[in-house]
């Protein structure tokens, strides 16, 4: 094990021990460097992977402090909107659309989405920031039959809210798929990764109450950030 990960792995332990409550400041790079006797560009590589594994925050000026770590419950059943569960569980979150563009169906997107070939969709990328570290990646896809705009404002908000409360469309139910995935380039470049090589990945196909599908969503979450629960009840 290299110096840099011995320090991150100390640095961690104490953290999720309590060592430093979220809030604290962690010594400074030189303090750090002092106490471990390594120079201080391996204890700025500690520090970076404490920030891409979403357990500190560079602060310009005031140092490495300790965020909230603590895994978020993901409902997995209820047919929430982003928007919804950030109000009700008050998440500390913002959200990027990265980007918004309008495609033609071909068959390997048919395949992905369950959307007809040759049909025309909205495909919207929008990054979710939580608690300062970029943990969720959200590529949607929507009918332009049934959506026929959509703006920056709305993608950025809650598309359900828009398609609820502008379109008037009767959303009923969604089928999801959740599955471990290997990361890609575009969860490289969006996401705060770090050591990480895997997401968690809900895929979920979206459809109104006259059983017309409106959406596809691959949600591509950190392991660390969230878990994810679910509700059962036994038949009798």
């Amino acid at each position: 094990m290299k110096k840099y990960e011995h320090i991150y792995k100390l640095l961690e332990a104490d953290i999720l021990k309590g060592v430093y409550a979220i809030g604290d400041y962690l010594p400074s790079e030189t303090e750090l460097a002092a106490q471990h006797a390594v120079s201080r560009d391996t204890v700025r590589k500690a520090l970076t992977l404490l920030a891409e594994n979403g357990l500190i925050k560079k602060r310009q000026g005031s140092g490495s402090q300790i965020i909230k770590h603590e895994p978020i419950n993901f409902p997995v059943s209820a047919l929430t909107s982003y928007q919804e569960l950030v109000e009700s569980l008050a998440i500390n979150s913002q959200t990027n659309l990265i980007a918004i563009d309008k495609l033609i169906v071909d068959e390997k997107l048919s395949l992905l989405t369950g959307f007809k070939v040759n049909s025309l969709v909205w495909r919207l990328i929008r990054q979710r920031i939580v608690d300062d570290v970029a943990s969720i990646l959200d590529i949607d896809y929507l009918s332009k039959t049934l959506v026929p705009q959509i703006s920056r404002a709305a993608a950025e908000y809650s598309i359900y809210h828009y398609l609820e409360n502008q379109l008037h469309l009767d959303i009923a139910y969604t089928k999801k798929e959740i599955t471990i995935d290997q990361i890609n380039e575009r969860d490289k470049l969006l996401l705060d990764i770090g050591s990480e090589h895997h997401v968690v990945s809900v895929k979920s196909k979206g459809y109104l109450r006259d059983g017309r599908q409106f959406q596809f969503t691959d949600s591509r979450h950190k392991l660390d950030k969230f878990r994810f629960v679910d509700f059962a009840q036994r038949k009798r």
